[in-house]
């Protein structure tokens, strides 16, 4: 990727150089298109790309019950990266403005003329065809007012006062517009809304969180989970110690939304064919010799494709550099049926590059959560999954800490709340040891259900909330 702060002379990378300048008003997809062609038109490159983001920000933030901010941004960014052989920089403007951008046309072309050359480089698509809808774009979740935002934080905030809880979080609606066209002819948009609830409600020593997204705010079950998270933290208060070890594990969907990624990341296939990921093979002498794909390594019970057509997301149906975002299955019955390659890896490997491996969904079942406890003997509920991060980026082992409400599972019911734990899981283990599945929600960009995993790795107690 660009990166902006490396010196041209030392730059191994395509040069990046930003202008910051004022924001103009949202503009519609006929204006974002006309726009973005009529910057093709001004280059003088041997090729150009050209992408524009803009849109509308607003966030309600909340905290001991009541709101502490409103706060709402329009967001306009103009991208144009130039093209002069193998050579490449962009340059971009936040400014609407016709000399400001002529200015960036400009400036992308000089640095691409001595930016260094990129032995990875190529070409840009040719006009594509996308399949699938474009995302979905809800009118009320756009023009949602601070008003109504607020009277949805007054609800949840009432729901913790009456249960003598500190409620915190955020309610924020975004409505974007991305846009892209090059000198060959390519040409996509998109005019998408989303809407997300994070929500936190602390009581003397105890505590639980969830978030919803949605696209649009009417879906968002403010009340509901309002309530669902204030009777957690109610039950989570004065936890008791257990001996960490590997204990049969329920991952609550939006702990699980945290984990499940960081094994969808793992199956790139450069990294998998040069011995770097868990999807790896080594001959005889630790070489590496191809990649798992097509191996059974999950439990059947593991679904995974990338949809951006399900009806909990409607998303985009085209990536930052043009490749349809159709759907595909990733795992099929607990096999990987392919790996994401990257369009220069694609062509070293005689594949096809099918574009990244998001927006992520999961096949869940018809069963709650509560579903999965009652069918539980023993173990332990994990609320939220934090700070999750790498131990050994090759076999996808991460080290992280329950928080926000973990309880001790017996007999089919939460028998008490247990201290929060560190863990260390190989994430691979995780999804081959999943027995049980509930139903799916939307966490982000990933829908996901909560699963039942037989054995989790716990390796020491933490003192967190």
């Amino acid at each position: 990727m660009p990166n902006s702060r490396c010196p041209i002379p030392d730059a191994q990378l395509p040069i990046t150089i930003m202008i910051l300048t004022e924001s103009p008003a949202i503009l519609s997809e006929d204006q974002a298109l006309s726009l973005v062609e009529k910057v093709v038109k001004q280059s003088e490159a041997e090729a150009v790309f050209v992408s524009l983001s803009t849109g509308e920000e607003s966030l309600s933030r909340f905290s001991e019950n009541q709101i502490s901010q409103n706060i709402s941004k329009t967001v306009f960014s103009l991208n144009v990266t130039s093209y002069f052989g193998n050579k490449s920089a962009s340059a971009a403007v936040t400014d609407f403005d016709e000399d400001a951008i002529a200015q960036t046309v400009k400036r992308s072309q000089e640095l691409a003329k001595i930016a260094p050359a990129d032995p990875e480089w190529m070409p840009l698509l040719p006009p594509q065809t996308y399949d699938l809808p474009p995302a979905a774009f809800d009118e009320a979740t756009a023009a949602a007012s601070p008003l109504e935002r607020a009277e949805m934080v007054r609800q949840a905030c009432a729901i913790a006062s009456q249960a003598g809880a500190n409620a915190s979080g955020t309610l924020s609606v975004d409505a974007s517009l991305y846009a892209i066209a090059s000198s060959t002819g390519l040409r996509a948009c998109n005019h998408s809304t989303e809407a997300n609830f994070g929500f936190t409600a602390r009581i003397d020593n105890g505590s639980s969180w969830t978030e919803s997204t949605a696209w649009s705010i009417s879906q968002l079950p403010i009340a509901q989970l309002a309530q669902q998270i204030v009777d957690r933290a109610i039950a989570s208060r004065n936890p008791r110690e257990i001996t960490p070890g590997i204990y049969p594990v329920i991952l609550d969907g939006a702990a699980f939304a945290d984990l499940l990624p960081w094994i969808i990341w793992g199956m790139d296939a450069r990294a998998a064919d040069e011995g770097r990921s868990f999807m790896s093979i080594a001959d005889s002498e630790g070489k590496p010799a191809g990649n798992r794909a097509g191996e059974q390594i999950f439990s059947p019970m593991v679904q995974v494709q990338r949809d951006p057509a399900h009806p909990l997301l409607r998303s985009g149906n085209f990536f930052g550099d043009g490749l349809s975002n159709n759907y595909l299955e990733i795992i099929k019955n607990g096999i990987p049926q392919s790996l994401s390659y990257s369009r220069y890896w694609a062509a070293q490997k005689g594949q096809e590059s099918k574009g990244a491996y998001y927006p992520i969904v999961m096949t869940g079942s018809d069963k709650s959560l509560a579903d999965l406890i009652a069918q539980t003997e023993r173990g332990i509920l994990v609320s939220r999954a934090w700070y999750v991060n790498y131990v050994n980026p090759k076999t996808s082992e991460v080290t992280g800490m329950t928080r926000d409400g973990t309880f001790w599972i017996e007999d089919g019911k939460i028998a008490y709340p247990i201290k929060n734990l560190r863990f260390n899981q190989v994430l691979p283990d995780m999804l081959r040891d999943v027995d049980a599945l509930s139903e799916v929600k939307r966490y982000g960009s990933s829908v996901v259900p909560g699963v039942r995993v037989k054995a989790f790795n716990f390796t020491s107690i933490t003192d967190s909330l």
